[in-house]
């Protein structure tokens, strides 16, 4: 079945930056189709959304990611990044990575924990 294996959270400082990875498996991510996006859930918060990429690449931001958040994707390796920069401790949350294939098919990465923090 459709997996989606997130890596790279951890512990950073603020100011700092990090690069997470969400590699699919059984689905490709450069289907017509398909959609994809990151999300994150802080604790005690429901999860928000952080960015979303059509097929076409065409990417869109929540306000607090603007500018700091990028979201990428490699076709040739069926990955998908999220590259944040200029970490502050409210970006402190569990990152999910989804992808949807048609409008009924939602796939999800197991999450990963970003903690900013001096």
């Amino acid at each position: 079945q459709v997996q989606l294996v997130q890596s790279g959270g951890g512990l950073v400082q603020p100011g700092g930056s990090l690069r997470l990875s969400c590699a699919a498996s059984k689905i490709s991510i450069g289907g017509y189709t398909i959609s994809m996006g990151w999300y994150r859930q802080a604790p005690g918060k429901q999860r928000e959304l952080v960015a979303t990429m059509t097929s076409g690449s065409t990417t869109n931001y929540a306000d607090f990611a603007q500018g700091r958040f990028v979201m990428s994707r490699d076709n040739a390796k069926n990955t998908m990044y999220l590259q944040i920069n200029s970490l502050k401790p409210e970006d402190t949350a569990v990152y999910y990575c989804n992808v949807q294939p048609n409008p009924l098919s939602v796939y999800w990465g197991q999450g990963t924990q970003v903690t900013v923090s001096s």
